[in-house]
């Protein structure tokens, strides 16, 4: 037959172990046997306010109202709740359901399958669980492993993950790993090399070190502090990646910045300027304002708005420059398309239009057509036609070749 037993309100027990269940009265003290000291608990712990075991714990199942310390490890085989309080356990502790109202404090590591605080969940040591699910903070300082994690404010994690899926309403920030699915409200920041599926992030978003991942979304600016290998981005602020990126797409509303090489097999779209200290090479780029590059290799098409600059040339299927713009740098297309009042360098082309008032340094094609009023300071080059409006200036007079420079 089970036996149950009792401490007393404000009272100091020593117990080895119980049979059935123990209840617990408030500010009462329980020690535990042995060494370690431990008390086991064959049924359920039921606690009042402010209880406190100075030692050891294990029971089937464990209730507490108002806050409860354990000064040892926690085993518990089923649940523990803990209503209007919070539990601190100053060591490991294990349990099947966890679920407490107001806070959880482990000083070592915590193995549940499902924990559930309503305010903040602090873990000194790792974390292993199935889900965890917490109203205001979680903050860890050893490995997080979890499939599940559900936080409405914030949550800090000091060294690696290998999450699943994360939903934080505020702030996430973690020390590397994995992490498959991350959803942000706020910012999301990692301070070591992150492999990801997907980020999607209404505020900010900075990686530290090599990271490789699938789709990212950000509502404002998204950084990268190393290389990146992507699926798509889509930022609506800014793109930063310090390091080489290598990826499908890139669309940003504003500026993107690449410390290295941009290589992708889609298309390159950028509201404002694109800035790469290396080579970019992609399907096709659209820009608003400004490309840099040190070269740019595009299979399709090219179309800036403002400028195009680079050191060792542009090559692509068809080019445009829009109206008053500027391309400095050599440029290879098959379709050369030069704005109204634009200023190009050397462009080398199948087809090249250049609108009126354009300027140029030299021009060379096979069918050439110069509107009215431009300026070409350098020569003309074409193989087939050229068609010339009103007051065309040469440097040097048109030349038909039989065979274009490269």
């Amino acid at each position: 037959m089970n036996s149950k037993i009792s401490v007393p309100q404000r009272s100091t027990l020593t117990l080895d172990s119980v049979d059935g269940d123990l209840i617990v009265g408030s500010r009462a003290v329980v020690k535990g046997t042995g060494s370690p000291a431990t008390v086991k608990v064959a049924g359920t712990v039921y606690c009042e306010e402010d209880v406190t075991f100075e030692c050891n714990l294990s029971a089937r199942s464990l209730e507490a109202e108002g806050n409860l310390t354990i000064r040892g490890d926690l085993v518990v085989e089923d649940d523990v709740d803990v209503s209007d309080g919070r539990l601190e356990v100053h060591g490991n502790m294990k349990a099947g359901h966890v679920d407490i109202d107001e806070a959880l404090y482990i000083s070592e590591d915590l193995t549940a399958n499902e924990v559930d605080v309503g305010g903040s969940l602090h873990v000194e040591g790792n974390v292993k669980a199935e889900d965890i699910d917490v109203g205001g903070s979680f903050h860890a300082k050893g490995e997080a492993e979890v499939e599940n994690v559900d936080i409405g404010g914030s949550m800090h994690t000091e060294s690696k993950v290998n999450i699943q899926s994360l939903d934080v309403g505020g702030t996430a920030k973690v020390h590397g790993g994995t992490i498959h699915d991350i959803d942000v409200g706020g910012s999301f920041e990692s301070t070591a090399p992150l492999e990801f599926d997907k980020i999607d992030v209404g505020g900010t978003v900075r990686l530290t070190g090599n990271s490789k991942g699938g789709d990212v979304e950000v509502g404002g600016a998204f950084r990268a502090d190393g290389d990146l290998i992507f699926d798509h981005i889509d930022v609506g602020g800014k793109v930063d990646i310090s390091g080489s990126g290598q990826g499908k797409a890139i669309e940003v509303g504003g500026r993107a910045e690449v410390g290295g090489s941009l290589k992708l097999s889609g298309d390159l779209e950028v509201g404002g300027k694109a800035d790469v200290a290396g080579e970019v090479a992609t399907r096709s780029i659209e820009i608003g304002g400004a490309l840099r590059a040190r070269k740019a290799t595009v299979e399709t098409r090219v179309e800036v708005g403002g400028s195009i600059e680079t050191s060792e040339g542009t090559t692509a299927a068809f080019v445009e420059i829009g109206n008053r713009g500027e391309i400095r740098g050599p440029v290879r297309a098959d379709e050369i398309f030069v704005g109204k009042d634009a200023h190009v360098a050397s462009i080398y082309g199948r087809r090249i239009i250049l609108r009126s008032g354009a300027e140029a340094d030299n021009v060379y094609g096979e069918n050439v057509t110069i509107e009215s009023h431009c300026d070409i300071r350098g020569e003309v080059q074409y193989t087939e036609e050229l068609r010339l409006g009103n007051d065309v200036r040469f440097g040097k007079q048109p030349q038909r070749v039989a065979k274009l420079p490269t």
